[in-house]
Order: structure tokens, then sequence, then C-alpha cells
């Protein structure tokens, strides 16, 4: 079927594979300024034309959307959990990171920061090491019991039987795991959100987030890894030997260096607007909640629907303390208005030209809740995407979850006792020499402790959660979040409680069918 009439030109759909994400991003470009074909595009376009194109048309002329184009592929290797957390918050982030349900990381090592007394060192890694030791016990211990209650069906091979359980131990083991526990992730990006993603990283208040910031940058403007590259090096060299000129011809085309974003990374810096914004806001919430403790709240709250000056005062300051929203929205709703639009302000005074605003001003929508959860739970909602989320801090003010069946082994005071001990440490480096202290503090915090951040979304969204994380697959911690989530939407608006089809979390899950 043509789609210009019988004599007309049919429809053409094609795949491109191995050109430079760079020429790609220009050849797509040019189907808003050219007539060509994109097969006829990339036979006219080098990478220099690209680079000029791009030099022109991004940088100086701001067509920004033009990077959206250029997709790369990045492995990221050994580096903590908490940086972790730090790369993938992106809203425009498409990538996997090693599991604690599905990996042992007891050999996975961790990072050790640079401290400035020798002291603060031998005591940190002295608790790292403590809190894997534990972490390696606790799997043991947490297998042996789960086997004891739960016999093997005959029909169930034993491998399959051992592997469900040992992620089910794993689940529960891993609430000991400090932040500093080295973790790998790979991550597909386009160029602009990686661009924005380096410039957040480079102005992070963590060193080696920072440093994380500069290797992308590299990686970006460096020769790629090329799988092929060692077999094609091969099929050069007997080339040669039999036509070293055609040998030469075939190195030039075969061993030609890739470099995924040289143009489009160049300029990403330490953004000036949030590195001045940061300690202005943090003073205006210390100012503002001095003298309220935080309060204990519930894992998820619901929020009201405030006025838009005061949501948005509100989640200005949310990131900078360790109250809940309903603690900071009270207080904002309480100012005179130009105190609230002064807070406003803050956020606004030292953005650039080229600024987008921050994710903090990103409101409006109808279902706002503030989540307190297990740093290892929340690492799986921060997945969600299409939310909008405000991270509060590390922390171990909030104190940590305990799960049931470490409970019900009978490990729970060897547990607290280690959580206890990692917040003491924590503690301690905090108040130790250095500007990073309290930066470097919060490496020895283990994933059970719990962590605030207010998810923003729409129904949809918050239907779409709610389904998926309350299934019997998932981890226990996020399905009472996602549960909970659900009845605090069902209560407020008890007509749309009929949409979710959400999966009970109070009845009982055969482990072996996980």
């Amino acid at each position: 079927m043509s789609n210009n009439g019988s004599e007309g030109p049919k429809i053409e759909v094609f795949a491109v594979h191995g050109v430079e994400p760079e020429v790609q991003a220009y050849a797509m470009a040019k189907y808003s300024r050219s007539a060509l074909s994109m097969k006829e595009s990339l036979k006219q376009i080098s990478e220099q034309k690209a680079e000029q194109f791009l030099n022109t048309f991004y940088f100086q002329y701001g067509h920004r959307s033009i990077a959206d184009l250029a997709h790369i592929a990045l492995a990221i290797e050994k580096l903590s959990i908490l940086a972790a957390i730090a790369v993938v918050d992106e809203q425009r982030w498409d990538g996997q990171e090693r599991s604690t349900r599905y990996q042992d990381f007891k050999k996975s090592g961790y990072h050790v920061p640079d401290f400035a007394d020798a002291a603060a060192d031998k005591l940190y890694r002295e608790t790292v090491d403590f809190l894997f030791a534990e972490y390696e016990a606790f799997s043991g211990d947490m297998f042996r019991y789960l086997a004891e209650r739960t016999p093997r069906p005959d029909e169930m091979k034993q491998a399959d039987y051992d592997r469900t359980l040992r992620a089910r131990a794993f689940d529960l083991s891993r609430y000991l795991l400090p932040l500093a526990t080295n973790t790998s992730l790979g991550q597909i990006v386009n160029a602009r959100t990686l661009e924005s993603q380096i410039s957040r990283l480079l102005s992070h208040t963590h060193p080696e987030v920072r440093y994380l910031g500069e290797l992308l940058k590299q990686a970006a403007r460096e020769p790629a890894y090329s799988v092929g590259a060692e077999a094609a090096r091969q099929l050069v060299e007997d080339i040669r030997k039999a036509d070293p000129a055609l040998g030469e011809r075939a190195a030039q085309l075969l061993l030609k260096e890739t470099k995924a974003a040289p143009t489009l990374v160049k300029y990403a810096e330490p953004n000036p607007y949030e590195i001045e914004t940061r300690p202005e806001l943090r003073q205006c919430a210390s100012d503002l909640m001095k003298d309220i403790p935080p309060a204990a709240t519930k894992a998820v709250e619901l929020c009201d629907y405030d006025p838009f000056e005061v949501e948005l005062a509100a989640t200005l300051l949310y990131p900078h303390c360790h109250h809940s929203y309903r603690q900071i929205s009270s207080m904002v709703d309480s100012l005179p208005e130009p105190r609230r639009r002064e807070i406003i302000e803050v956020g606004t005074r030292h953005r650039g030209k080229h600024d987008e605003l921050p994710r903090e001003f990103a409101g409006g929508q109808r279902l706002r809740f503030d989540i307190l959860m297990d740093i290892g739970g929340f690492r799986d909602m921060h997945r969600h995407r299409r939310c909008v989320q405000i991270m509060q801090g590390f922390t171990t003010q909030h104190a940590f979850d305990t799960p049931e069946d470490i409970v019900e082994a009978g490990q729970d005071l060897r547990y607290q006792k280690a959580m206890q001990r990692a917040a003491e440490v924590c503690a301690q480096l905090s108040s130790a020499k250095g500007g990073d202290a309290e930066a470097i503090a919060q490496y020895v915090i283990p994933l059970g402790y719990r962590k605030r951040t207010l998810f923003k979304m729409d129904f949809a969204e918050a239907v779409y959660i709610s389904e998926l994380r309350t299934g019997v697959a998932g981890h226990f911690s996020y399905r009472k979040v996602a549960w909970q989530m659900y009845e605090a939407v069902a209560r407020r608006y008890p007509a749309l409680a009929k949409y979710f089809r959400v999966t009970d979390v109070r009845e009982p899950v055969d482990l072996l069918k996980r």
C-alpha cells in the first residue's frame, strides 16, 4: 500500500547502526533543514561536519533538542551505592544497577573517602569491615532459617530452591550493607541528559560524586570501548599480509576510533546556580525549622493540597532539612506572604541565562506522597521516572527498619547492635576534621536506615506504582509502601479505589513462588 496514491513513493523504515552518536544526531536534525534521506545525509556527514553543525546550532543558537537524538551507552563500575543514587537521579534516565537480591555483595569492596586524620580513616574502615562481616553472617544465617521453615517440594530442583531462598536471604541481609558498598551500573542516555547529569554531579556535595562527573565527561570525549576491536585488528593484520595497500584501507575503516559525544559535553561544568543556591536554601530551612524537631510520621503520607506558592516554597526547603513535608508546609503557610515569596526568590536568584529551573519547581501535581522508607527499598522506588522525586539527605535521625524475619529468627538484638554501632560511628565521623566530614560520615549508614523523599505524581502513575510494587514477587519493603500509597488515595478519593488492581500485601506469600 502506498502513502501517496498508487504511483507514489512507498513508506520506508529501517534501523541505523555503526554511526557515531553525534553524527547520527546531526543526520536526524537535518530532517528539519534538508529534503535528503537519512542514507543520503549519512553519506555526506563526517565527524568534522557534525562538530561544526553542533557548535553552531547547539551551542550558539541553543537548539538543545538536537542532543536528544544522540544516545550513549556508558558503564560505571565500582562506585559506591551512595554515588549510584546520585548518578541515577535523572528523570530522563534508562539503566540497570547491580541487584542486592540476586548478587552477593560480600566481595564487592567499598569506597574509602579521603580523611583529614588517620584515626577517622581507621574507624571508618573498621566499621565498614564490621558491617560487611555482619552482612555475610546474616546472609548465611537467614538462608538456613528460611530453609528450616520452608521445606523443598519434591518437584522443585535443589538449585532452584537454593536460588530462591538465597534471594530472600539477601533481601534481609542487605539492610546491613553500608552506603559505601561498591556497585556497578549501566546507563543509556541522550546527550542532553548526559550533559545535565555531568553538570549536576560536578556540583554535588560529595567528592566521589564530583569525581564521577569528571569521569563521565572524560568517557564521552575519549575513544569508546569497541567490542569487536581485537577481532578487527587481527583481520586488518591478515589483510595486510596479503595486500599491504588493501590492509591500510581496511585499517582506516575498521580501526577508526569512535567518540561518544566529544562536542555535546565539552562545556559541561559545575553549575554555579545550584552551588550558590544550595547553602542559601539550607539556611532558610534552618531558620524556619530550627526550634522544631522532625516529627515521627507514617511511612506514607498523602500531603494536603496547598496553595501553589506554599507548595513551591515548601518543596524548595524540603531537601535541606529532615522534617516532613507536612511540618514544612505548615510553617510556610503560617508565614507572611512576602516571606514566602522571599524563599521562592532564593530559589531563582542565581539562575543564569541557560539554567533551567530546578526540579523543586515542578509543582502542581494533585498527588504528593511524603515517603519515609529504608534506603534499600527507596533504591527500588527511585526507578520510577514519571513522577517528580525530591530527596532529602542520608541520615540516621529517622531510625531503621527491622525485617520481621530477622525478629522471628531471633537475630534482632544482634542486628540492632550493628545498626546502632553504625549510627554512633556516623556521628563521630561527622564531627571529625575536614570540610567534607558530614558528607563522608554518610558512607557508613546501612541501607536499613530510613530516608525521606517527596514523590509528586498524577493519578495514572499512582495506580501504576501501586499495582506494580504490591506484586508478590517484589521486596516486602516497597510492597508495604505501595500498598499504603493505594490506601491513602482510597481514603481521600473513595470512588477511585476500584481502579487500582493491587495485590493485598496482608495476604501470606509462598516464598517458593516469588
